[in-house]
C-alpha cells in the first residue's frame, strides 16, 4: 500500500471514530453519574480478573521494545505487572468517588432587573488522546473522561499498541453492559503514524487534542493540530537546596526525586545548590546520587564538590535527560535560583527545600510553573498524588489548564440565563 493510500485509509478510519464519537458524546451528556460510576467499577473489576492475559499482551510490546533497543526508561514506562494493574483499578475507583464534575454552578448572579444568570460546568465534547509507551494511560484517559461525559478518542503508541488495545477492550465492554454506546470510549486500532495527522486534521470532529509523551511528538501536535491543545513540552523540573535545608531532608528528598523513576515527567533533571548551604552535606547529596548510578555533569562549582562529576554545557540546563543523569548548578541565593527556573525549565514542576519562610513565600509566588512545591519531591506531580484520581497529563500552558488534567480541568462552562419576560431597553 502507498504512502497516498495509507493516508487516506487513516483519515477514513479516523473520520468513522469522530462521526461516532460525536454522536456517543450526545448520549454521554444525558447519562447519570451512577451509570457512569457503574462503568468504572465494572473496568476495575475486569482489571483485576484478567491479569495474566494483559501481561501476555505487555509481554509482547515489552519484546518488541528490547529488540528495538529501548532505553530501560521507556521500557519501565511501557512496563505492566499486577502491582500497576491493580493501580489502575484503584486509580478508577478514585475516580468513580470524586464529585461529579458536570453541572456545577460555577458562579451565580442575579441582575437588578430581575435576571438570574448560572455559570455551569459542562463536558467539552470529544477528546483526542495521543500517547507514547505508557499503556496505562488507556485505562486513565478513559476513566477521566467518562466521568466528565466526554468521548474521547484514544490512539497508543505502536510501541505500547498490543498493551492498549487488550486494556481498552475491557473498557468497551463496560460501555456496553450500561447500554452506553462503545464509541464513548474508541481507540485507532492502526500503529500507522498517518492516524496522528488524521487526528489533529479533524478539527469538525475533535473539540480538543491531549498529547502525551516525548518531545517530537508533542511538538508535532501544538504545530500541525487545528483544534485547541493542552499540553507541555518537556519535564525539566528543578529542586533547589536553601542554606536553611534539612540535611536529612535534602539527602532524601533529591534521591527519590532523581531516582525513584528516572522516566517519569516529574523527575528532577537540574539540582541547584545554594553557595552557603552546608558544604559537607552538599557533598553527601551528590555522593549519594552518584552511589545509586546517577551520572551527573555541572558548573566548575559543583565539580569542586565531587571530582566523579563531569562539566555541564548550556545544553544540559534545558535537557530533560528521562534518565540516571543530572544537571547541577551552584546558585547565589532564591532569587538567583529562580531567576535559573524560569530561564531554563519548562514550567512543568520546581521545589525548594528550605526552612525559611521569607525564601518559600518568594520562591512559591515567583517561579513560573504549573506546580511549585516546598519541602517535597518533584515526583508529587501527579493527578493521583493531588486527590484527582488520575489525570491525562500535566499541563505547562496558561490558558484553561495547567498542572495535572484531571475531571475539572476537561469540563468548559456555559451560561444559562432565566428570565421572566425581561427584554432589553
Amino acid at each position: 500500500m502507498g504512502a497516498t493510500q495509507t493516508a487516506a485509509t487513516a483519515q477514513q478510519i479516523v473520520n468513522e471514530l469522530g462521526r461516532k464519537a460525536r454522536a456517543a458524546a450526545s448520549v454521554l451528556s444525558q447519562t447519570s453519574e451512577s451509570q457512569i460510576n457503574d462503568v468504572l467499577d465494572s473496568i476495575a473489576a475486569k482489571l483485576r480478573a484478567n491479569v495474566k492475559p494483559i501481561l501476555e499482551a505487555n509481554e509482547k510490546d515489552l519484546a518488541a521494545g528490547r529488540q528495538k533497543g529501548l532505553s530501560p526508561a521507556l521500557i519501565d514506562r511501557l512496563k505492566l505487572n499486577p502491582e500497576r494493574i491493580e493501580g489502575m483499578a484503584k486509580g478508577l475507583e478514585v475516580v468513580r468517588d470524586l464529585p461529579d464534575p458536570v453541572g456545577r454552578i460555577l458562579w451565580e448572579t442575579t441582575r437588578p432587573n430581575g435576571m438570574n444568570i448560572q455559570r455551569v460546568s459542562v463536558p467539552i465534547g470529544v477528546l483526542g488522546m495521543i500517547y507514547e509507551s505508557r499503556p496505562n494511560v488507556t485505562i486513565d484517559a478513559a476513566a477521566l473522561c467518562l466521568k466528565s461525559r466526554n468521548a474521547v478518542i484514544l490512539r497508543g503508541g505502536s510501541e505500547s499498541l498490543n498493551s492498549s488495545l487488550a486494556l481498552h477492550k475491557f473498557v468497551q465492554e463496560a460501555l456496553n453492559e450500561q447500554n452506553i454506546p462503545a464509541d464513548a470510549a474508541s481507540m485507532v486500532p492502526i500503529a500507522d503514524r498517518d492516524a496522528v495527522g488524521a487526528m489533529l486534521a479533524a478539527s469538525d470532529l475533535i473539540d480538543v487534542m491531549i498529547p502525551r509523551g516525548g518531545k517530537s511528538l508533542v511538538e508535532r501536535v501544538q504545530s500541525e493540530a487545528k483544534m485547541p491543545v493542552f499540553s507541555h513540552l518537556e519535564g525539566i523540573c528543578h529542586i533547589y537546596i536553601h542554606p536553611t535545608a534539612k540535611a536529612d531532608i535534602a539527602k532524601a528528598i533529591t534521591l527519590n526525586a532523581k531516582m525513584r523513576r528516572t522516566g517519569v515527567c516529574g523527575a528532577m533533571e537540574t539540582l541547584l545548590i545554594d553557595k552557603d548551604f552546608d558544604q559537607k552535606t552538599a557533598k553527601d547529596v551528590l555522593a549519594q546520587l552518584i552511589d545509586s548510578g546517577c551520572a551527573i555533569v555541572g558548573d566548575k562549582m559543583a565539580q569542586r564538590l565531587d571530582d566523579r562529576i563531569g562539566e555541564a554545557t548550556v545544553k544540559d540546563w534545558t535537557t530533560e535527560y528521562l534518565d540516571a543523569k543530572l544537571s547541577v548548578a551552584i546558585v547565589s541565593g532564591v532569587k538567583e535560583a529562580v531567576n535559573h527556573i524560569n530561564t531554563y525549565g519548562s514550567h512543568h514542576t520546581d521545589s525548594i527545600l528550605t526552612e525559611d519562610k521569607e525564601a518559600t513565600d518568594y520562591f512559591l509566588k515567583n517561579v513560573d510553573s504549573g506546580i511549585v512545591i516546598h519541602n517535597a519531591s518533584t515526583q508529587f506531580a501527579d493527578g493521583g498524588e493531588f486527590g484527582m484520581g488520575a489525570e491525562i497529563g500535566i499541563a505547562t500552558g496558561k490558558m484553561h489548564a495547567r498542572g495535572p488534567v484531571a475531571l475539572e480541568q476537561l469540563c468548559t462552562y456555559k451560561y444559562l440565563i432565566h428570565g421572566t419576560g425581561q427584554t432589553r431597553p
